[in-house]
C-alpha cells in the first residue's frame, strides 16, 4: 500500500508534489515579500528610475538661469547626427530595450499562472472594442492635454516640449510611430495593469493604489515642468478608473499610442508652420 507522503500522492495535492519550493516542481503562490521585491525591481528597471531621473532634470531646469518656458525638453532626438543608418540603429535599439520590463512583467504573470499579459487585458481578444474605446479616449485626453500644456507654458510652469528633433530621412515617421507605441505599451502595462495588480495583492486599498499609480505617472513627466506633472497625474487617475471599469489595459494602450502618435507626427508636420505651436 502506498503511503500518503509518496511523490505520486503529493502530486495530486495543490501546493505539494514536484516543484513546491523545496526543489521538487509545481510553482507555489508567491509570498508578499517576493511580490514586493519583484515590483520594486520592475520599477527600478523602468518608470520608477525614470521618475527619479525626471526629478533631477526638473531641479536642474529650475536652478538654470531663465524661465522654464525658455528651456526645451526633447522627446525624440537624434543619436548620431549626420549618420542616418547609425541613428536608425540606435533608435530601434532604444525602442526595443525599453520594452524589456514589459517582457519581465509577462514572465512574472506567467510564472504565477495568471495567463501572462492576458491577466491585465493586453491581448487580442477584444481588439476592435479596445481600439474604438481608445480612439474616443484619445480625442478627449489629447485635446484637453494640449490646452493644459499651452496654458502651463504661457504661465511659465512648463518647459517647451519638442516632441521630435529627428533628421528628415525616410525612417523618421515610422520611428516616431514606433516610439509612440513603445511609450504606450510600457506605461500602461506597468503603471496601470501590473502595478495595480501587485498593490492589490500586497493589501493596498483601491484609493491608495490609484494615488500611487497616478503619482508615478506624473513623476516621470516632471522633466517637462509642473504642467507635465499635473496633467499626467490627472490622466493617470482617469486611466485607473477606466481600467477598473473595463478590466483591460488594451484601450489605454490604444489611446496613449494615438495621443503620442498625433503629438510626434503632428509636431513634425506643423512645427514652424503654425504660430500657436511653440518651438525651441
Amino acid at each position: 500500500m502506498q503511503s500518503d507522503t509518496s511523490p505520486v500522492a503529493d502530486a495530486d495535492v495543490p501546493g505539494k508534489g514536484p516543484g513546491t519550493g523545496s526543489g521538487t516542481g509545481v510553482a507555489e503562490e508567491p509570498s508578499r515579500s517576493i511580490l514586493r521585491s519583484e515590483t520594486l525591481i520592475v520599477l527600478a528597471l523602468s518608470l520608477g528610475a525614470s521618475g527619479v531621473s525626471a526629478l533631477i532634470s526638473f531641479i536642474g531646469s529650475l536652478t538654470k538661469p531663465g524661465g522654464l518656458k525658455h528651456q526645451a525638453a526633447t522627446l525624440n532626438g537624434s543619436h548620431a547626427p549626420g549618420r542616418p543608418w547609425l541613428d536608425l540603429a540606435w533608435q530601434l535599439f532604444g525602442i526595443a530595450t525599453a520594452l524589456v520590463p514589459v517582457v519581465l512583467v509577462a514572465h512574472f504573470l506567467l510564472r504565477e499562472r495568471a495567463g501572462g499579459l492576458r491577466a491585465i487585458g493586453f491581448d487580442r481578444r477584444r481588439a476592435g472594442l479596445d481600439l474604438s474605446r481608445g480612439a474616443g479616449l484619445a480625442a478627449v485626453i489629447g485635446g484637453s492635454g494640449l490646452l493644459l500644456y499651452l496654458g502651463a507654458r504661457a504661465a511659465g510652469f512648463n518647459l517647451t516640449v519638442v516632441p521630435e528633433a529627428l533628421p528628415a530621412v525616410w525612417w523618421k515617421i515610422p520611428v516616431l510611430i514606433a516610439s509612440a507605441v513603445q511609450n504606450a505599451v510600457l506605461e500602461e502595462v506597468i503603471v496601470v495593469g501590473y502595478l495595480l495588480r501587485r498593490l492589490g495583492q500586497l493589501g493596498w486599498s483601491p484609493m491608495a493604489a490609484l494615488a500611487a499609480s497616478s503619482l508615478l505617472r506624473g513623476s516621470y513627466h516632471l522633466y517637462q515642468g509642473i504642467g507635465g506633472f499635473v496633467g499626467n497625474m490627472v490622466m493617470g487617475v482617469i486611466f485607473v478608473l477606466l481600467y477598473r471599469r473595463w478590466g483591460r489595459v488594451g484601450p489605454l494602450v490604444a489611446a496613449h499610442a494615438l495621443i503620442d502618435t498625433v503629438a510626434f507626427v503632428g509636431y513634425a508636420v506643423l512645427a514652424g508652420h503654425v504660430r500657436w505651436l511653440p518651438t525651441a
